[in-house]
């Protein structure tokens, strides 16, 4: 652009002088910060910032004339002025208006007729002409003012929003906060970041038209990951997107170098109130050069990774997770209509196995519209074989889903790419940091590779392929781990496989038996320790971490019990079930207890292993027991006592024993019940074994409740607390409390009573003796305390309360504790 003539000096200062007639108008404020501007190349200019209108006129005129000059002399050698004062001036001067502290010139009177000049014939005038009759002064030509310049378009380039947005509310809620709360002088950069077809672009889109109103210079928007300038697929060049702005802006030429078009941009954008959306950003680096120098303006980038990059230059980070599920059934509906109402279960689990993504669950949606006659079960069924969801639905043929996944593992490093697959051949849901420094270590030597391991997760976390949820814990989205085993198991070599899986397995070992050493020191197998140096445990800080790690990877446990039943690692099947007794014990999953155990009974006899076989009969015959199957309870209690007994083993007969005892309780034949447990505790009490023999007067105070005998309940309940007190059994010796509370309430002393259950309350809840259903036994038993003073609504909660608990533990005491709120 060329340096202002004098011209464009005069046309400058009438242009200041009409607007500063009002210093609230919009031109007003915008010439504030074309002073901004200039005053980086010459700080002396902020002197003359625009005042407002509380001088004195001549005063304001003579600076108003000042400004005019030092914009004039700054625009002619700098070119971020000179850009930013020929905007203004393109938006707000107007020849047409008269200044106001201009004196009018006085209109011409008309001339008398006998001077009257007439030039006829051929005569032709060029230039400047004068007619008149008498002059005084010197003559001055004055051109007319050029023609004010045709504005251009006002940009809006936002992609139309979808037709049905659903959802999504507290998502807006979230950006609204992150742009109230940036500092007023400094540009504003948002990021929203997410899996691929979370919706990111969709929800930038319309959040943005919400908000046109506060961008009235325009919107912008590119998308960075098309295609690059050889045609291939990758990012587009910054500055590629760059010479499309500054066209879109009216930028009559555009520089070469990416630097000055950089530089350009941020010129022509100073004081713009301007929306920039950059869709599908891969790295900082692309989306630097693109962002808005001044506060007034907004940048929004998208991107499947966290672009972590962009927080050193003050962006704001939104993750974007699935739709709520209320909010994706709603979505599966618009296409499937009223059969989405009439088979609710079904069309959860297909919005499950689309993971709730908006891409997913439209795609499913599409396919119930075309098929009209499709059950959504039958949808569901699809979507569960194979490769799942993002192989199945497709657009056009193509799987969209799974090229998204490929394309996010593509740009991973070569680290990251080989974690990824070793880690979706794992039977497991959830990912410790000890497993993946295991797994990157396979077959790397001797070298350390935890930093290593650290930067391959990092990648991950950072494309969105891994979750972080917790400080050491991980987990994939259901989407991606369908595509994180394929890929293993294509680009994986059987070998590789294998190790990676045997890795696995030895890990749920080496951490079961850490976790079995804090919490259930006395269930220990002698002669059956794993060998030293194979694979490291996570590690445990206590019996509250221990059980946690249970509970956080019981599914992964489980998964890893199953691959070893089905490949024939025998003694690793049989062993960890025995390991994560601590689970079932405490927990109850009761289903998973069975088929665990029964894989373990079944690998145990495989491996000729008696000991194995033994502990998989007595520890299985209780979860048969828990889960209200007595019969088949009885038949294994009573094969794991014909075989303790012929191997002379009087601890597994005495445990064989009281299972048999336990079972006759629950069936209410007491006096069988009580001379199991009595034979139970001759024979513990016979070898020495403390803490057997506690349990057995444990269980004899409860037959000794069942019948009413309060006194010899209570009487057995206080030895066997006080024993395994001693024995440091604190778990054992809480329930055992807990009991007694029970048993002192019913007796008549409530206060005693209702005090112990309040104490083992709090110990359930944390600590070494954590039990949810301990906690919920408690809390049925101050239920029934409650109700016998008569305080029904205090009753009420805690039985409520209670049944929560028993619905995820025990569904036949939830059905009890259903019964039982329902009388009057």
């Amino acid at each position: 652009m060329r340096a202002f003539s004098s011209d464009g000096l005069e046309a400058l200062l009438s242009a200041i002088t009409v607007c500063g007639a009002d210093p609230e108008s919009p031109a007003w404020r915008d010439l504030a910060r074309v002073v901004d501007t200039a005053a980086r190349a010459d700080p002396a200019v902020t002197r003359l910032r625009p005042p407002d209108a509380t001088g004195e006129p001549p005063a304001v005129a003579s600076t108003r004339r000042q400004l005019a000059l030092e914009l004039h002399v700054l625009a002619a050698h700098d070119t971020a002025t000179r850009y930013a004062l020929a905007q203004w001036l393109h938006r707000h001067a107007d020849p047409t208006r008269t200044p106001p502290d201009a004196t009018p010139a006085p209109a011409p009177a008309p001339a008398p007729a006998e001077t009257v000049n007439v030039i006829g014939g051929d005569s032709v005038l060029h230039g400047p002409t004068v007619q008149a009759r008498d002059i005084h002064g010197g003559i001055h030509f004055h051109p007319p003012a050029p023609a004010p310049p045709s504005r251009h378009p006002v940009p809006r380039q936002l992609p139309p929003v979808a037709a049905r947005f659903i959802g999504r509310e507290a998502d807006r809620r979230g950006l609204n906060l992150l742009r109230a709360g940036r500092p007023a002088h400094s540009a504003q950069v948002l990021v929203v970041s997410g899996l691929a077809g979370v919706g990111k672009t969709t929800l930038a889109t319309h959040w943005l038209y919400e908000h046109a109103d506060s961008f009235p210079d325009g919107q912008l928007y590119a998308d960075l990951g098309g295609r690059a300038t050889d045609g291939e697929p990758g990012p587009t060049s910054p500055a590629v997107v760059l010479e499309a702005f500054l066209v879109a802006l009216g930028a009559s030429s555009v520089p070469a170098g990416i630097a000055q078009r950089s530089a350009l941009w941020r010129s022509l954008t100073s004081g713009l109130r301007l929306a920039v959306l950059l869709d599908s950003a891969f790295t900082a680096a692309q989306v630097r050069p693109l962002l808005i120098g001044a506060p007034t303006g907004l940048t929004v980038v998208t991107s499947r990774t966290n672009l972590t990059g962009l927080r050193v230059d003050g962006a704001s980070v939104h993750r974007l997770e699935g739709l709520s599920m209320e909010s994706a059934v709603e979505l599966l509906a618009v296409g499937g209509g009223t059969r989405v109402a009439r088979e609710p279960a079904a069309a959860r689990e297909v919005v499950r196995l689309c993971g709730r993504l908006p891409l997913t669950v439209a795609l499913a949606s599409a396919q119930l519209a075309l098929r009209p006659h499709h059950s959504v079960s039958a949808l569901a069924e699809s979507l569960s074989v194979g490769q799942g969801a993002a192989d199945t639905l497709r657009v056009d043929g193509e799987a969209v889903m799974r090229t998204a996944l490929d394309m996010s593992y593509e740009i991973l490093p070569d680290e990251s790419r080989a974690l990824y697959r070793r880690m979706g051949l794992l039977p497991a849901d959830r990912h410790d940091l000890s497993l993946l420094t295991a797994l990157a270590a396979d077959g790397e030597g001797a070298r350390d590779t935890g930093h290593a391991s650290d930067i391959a997760v990092h990648a991950l976390v950072e494309a969105n392929l891994l979750e972080e949820t917790g400080p050491t814990t991980y987990r994939f989205h259901d989407l991606v781990r369908p595509h994180a085993r394929r890929l293993g198991e294509e680009l994986e070599d059987p070998g590789r496989q294998e190790r990676t899986l045997r890795c696995f397995v030895d890990w749920c070992l080496a951490t079961a038996a850490a976790a079995e050493h804090i919490l259930t020191p006395s269930h220990r197998l002698p002669g059956h320790d794993l060998p030293a140096g194979t694979v490291s445990p996570a590690p445990l800080d206590g019996p509250e971490d221990a059980l946690a790690w249970l509970d956080t990877y019981r599914n992964g446990l489980m998964g890893a019990v199953r691959h070893s039943a089905e490949v024939g690692w025998d003694f690793s099947c049989w062993r960890l079930t025995d390991l994560i007794w601590p689970l079932f014990l405490r927990l109850r999953p009761s289903e998973m207890g069975i088929e665990a155990h029964r894989l373990g009974l079944d690998a145990a006899r495989r491996s000729g292993s008696r000991q194995g076989e033994g502990r998989m009969l007595t520890s299985g015959a209780i979860g048969l027991r828990n889960a209200g199957r007595y019969p088949e309870a009885t038949d294994w209690y009573r094969q794991a006592l014909e075989m303790a007994t012929a191997d002379h083993d009087v601890r597994q007969q005495a445990q064989a024993l009281s299972g048999l005892g336990h079972i006759g309780l629950l069936a209410h034949r007491l006096d069988d019940a009580r001379d199991h447990f009595e034979h139970a505790l001759r024979l513990r009490e016979s070898i020495g074994y403390r803490r057997g023999a506690a349990l057995s007067r444990r269980r004899l105070g409860e037959t000794a409740l069942a019948g009413g005998d309060l006194a010899t309940a209570a009487e057995q309940l206080r030895r066997a607390g006080t024993e395994l007190d001693a024995l440091g059994e604190t778990y054992e010796a809480t329930r055992v409390l807990a009991l007694l509370g029970h048993v002192l309430d019913r007796a008549g002393d409530s206060e005693g009573g209702v005090g112990l259950l309040r104490e083992c309350l709090t110990r359930f809840r944390a600590g070494d003796a954590r039990s949810e259903h301990g906690e919920a036994r408690c809390l049925e038993w101050l239920g029934e305390a409650a109700e016998s003073r008569g305080d029904h609504a205090e009753s009420i909660r805690h039985y409520e309360a209670a049944r929560e608990l028993f619905r995820r533990l025990s569904p036949e005491d939830a059905q009890r504790l259903d019964d039982r709120l329902r009388q009057p």
